[in-house]
């Protein structure tokens, strides 16, 4: 663990192991843990602090959105070689709900992805009220993937639903661009994209986030 930042995938689909192969400069330390979910206890001894990524619900964002706020985290930190953060991608379904009780065992927050989505909303809650909250974690409910084409309603729809459920909320909303469908292909993160515009507002929703949960200064 040399490099500031640290991503931990504990998802047996290895998504996120796919892609982290494919990216040429990788800006954080990797690896993929989902047989040896013990090997996480040695986080405890790092002084840094780890972030779990976690909605039992699949395709909600959660390898985009570990992968994208560990490269901004790591982008801001550079000079350092003191192991800072770290970010763990967990299984989007409950017949792995072990692998990921046994990541928030020393995890500092939690993360949820949540799309502007109706069929998201029950698995999201059951994550938070069946698991995230009996471990007595602080977390944070993010918007993701919202298509700004689509008009607000959605966005103020799910903004509603998670405010009636009392669930904290990020006031950063990561937006639905093409540029990050692509980059898992391409083997990229958000700090490597292109200059022109659409991936400049891209990139821009991954600092905002980052700056909003304070991942980007000492652990």
């Amino acid at each position: 663990m040399s490099a500031a930042v640290y991503v931990v995938s504990i998802d047996p689909q290895a998504s996120t192991v796919w892609w982290a192969n494919r990216i040429t400069n990788l800006p954080f330390d990797f690896s993929q843990e989902h047989e040896t979910p013990e090997n996480l206890k040695v986080l405890k001894d790092t002084g840094a602090k780890v972030h779990v990524v976690a909605n039992q619900k699949g395709g909600v964002g959660k390898t985009t959105t570990a992968l994208n706020l560990a490269a901004v985290a790591a982008e801001v930190l550079q000079n350092r070689d003191q192991l800072m953060h770290v970010f763990i991608d967990t299984p989007g379904s409950l017949q792995d709900e072990n692998l990921l009780l046994e990541a928030l065992k020393y995890a500092h927050d939690v993360i949820v992805p949540l799309p502007p989505e109706g069929l998201a909303f029950d698995p999201t809650a059951r994550t938070i009220e069946k698991v995230i909250k009996p471990s007595g974690l602080p977390y944070r409910v993010v918007i993701n993937n919202w298509d700004p084409r689509d008009g607000k309603v959605d966005l103020h729809g799910t903004e509603e639903y998670i405010d009636a459920q009392g669930w904290p909320r990020a006031e950063s909303v990561i937006r639905r661009y093409k540029v990050h469908a692509r980059a898992a292909v391409e083997g990229r993160v958000v700090t490597q994209y292109d200059t022109h515009r659409v991936a400049l507002q891209a990139r821009e929703d991954f600092f905002k986030l980052a700056l909003e949960l304070g991942y980007g200064g000492a652990a």
